[in-house]
């Protein structure tokens, strides 16, 4: 298993490519391009992001949530995952 300072590298890489995905469709605004390639680049950006958040939503159930089980005698960390998966679905 790769160690947290490698998780958190690789996710900061993923968010690096895709701030340089979002500078890119910005400078294809800018220069009038394709809104079809446009909306191409928005749509592999998104992609990005939802990939890097089920990365870290993965993290979270198996590292916060876990500790926060064993901890909790109530359902508040079900229930703070809960809202958690909701907003980040929206």
């Amino acid at each position: 298993m790769k160690s947290k300072k490698n998780d958190k590298d690789s996710i900061m890489n993923r968010l690096k490519r895709i701030e340089g995905q979002v500078k890119g469709i910005q400078k294809m605004v800018d220069e009038g391009k394709c809104c079809g390639d446009i909306l191409i680049q928005i749509a592999a950006a998104r992609a990005a992001l939802n990939k890097v958040g089920g990365i870290i939503l993965q993290d979270h159930m198996k590292d916060c949530l876990k500790e926060s089980l064993k901890d909790d005698t109530d359902e508040t960390a079900l229930d703070d995952l809960i809202d958690i998966m909701i907003k980040y679905t929206k």
